[in-house]
């Protein structure tokens, strides 16, 4: 049984994600805690196949290490003309340590000899909120784009500048945070979360 009103530990390190759950997540009722707050800096592998493997993996181990209720994610490019790679493995897909520039160019270099009408993708972002001892919750947000050949935009992370929104005629990258919170795979899923954490408010 999880308690009314617990605290919320949001389990990641990446600043831009950060940024992005803190935004979205500041109205769900409950107080927001930070790994910094705790002194934790403890990296949890993404040994999982897949992003929801990933997202319970990180929210388990984190809420063991805090006891409190946590939140965790784990967000992926899919691209279909590369039969959903790179997925999990999309802060890995250059190699460990790459920057986003390196990843987008490996991105590129694998989609080279591929029509560009085929370069069709989504982003999906899977959020797992986990007390100790109750098993994970699962929110899962999709943003479906292409992929383009030059980056565009100087907001955002990853691979937002080569994501196009072809609705909007712009990449993620040119999105203000606004935008972005609004249509995003990870503002999505962070608010099917944050409804649900209303309730232990």
């Amino acid at each position: 049984m999880i308690e009314r009103n617990p605290p919320l530990l949001i389990a990641t390190g990446n600043p831009g994600k950060l940024r992005e759950l803190v935004s979205i997540l500041a109205d769900c009722g409950l107080p927001i805690v930070l790994l910094a707050d705790l002194g934790i800096d403890t990296d949890v592998p993404e040994t999982g196949a897949t992003l929801e493997d990933n997202a319970a993996l990180k929210a388990a181990a984190y809420a063991n290490m805090s006891g409190l209720l946590t939140l965790a994610d784990d967000s992926g490019l899919e691209v279909d003309a590369l039969g959903g790679a790179p997925g999990p493995m999309s802060s890995r897909y250059a190699g460990e340590g790459a920057s986003d520039a390196e990843r987008i160019a490996f991105l590129l270099a694998k989609l080279n000899n591929i029509p560009e009408e085929q370069w069709s993708a989504r982003f999906r972002c899977v959020i797992a909120v986990k007390a100790p001892d109750v098993p994970a919750e699962l929110y899962t947000g999709i943003c479906p784009g292409r992929i383009i050949r030059v980056a565009r935009g100087e907001n955002g992370f990853g691979y937002d500048p080569v994501f196009l929104l072809p609705e909007l005629g712009r990449t993620m990258a040119e999105l203000t945070q606004e935008e972005k919170d609004r249509t995003s795979h990870r503002g999505k899923a962070a608010r099917k979360a944050a409804r649900a954490l209303k309730q232990m408010s």
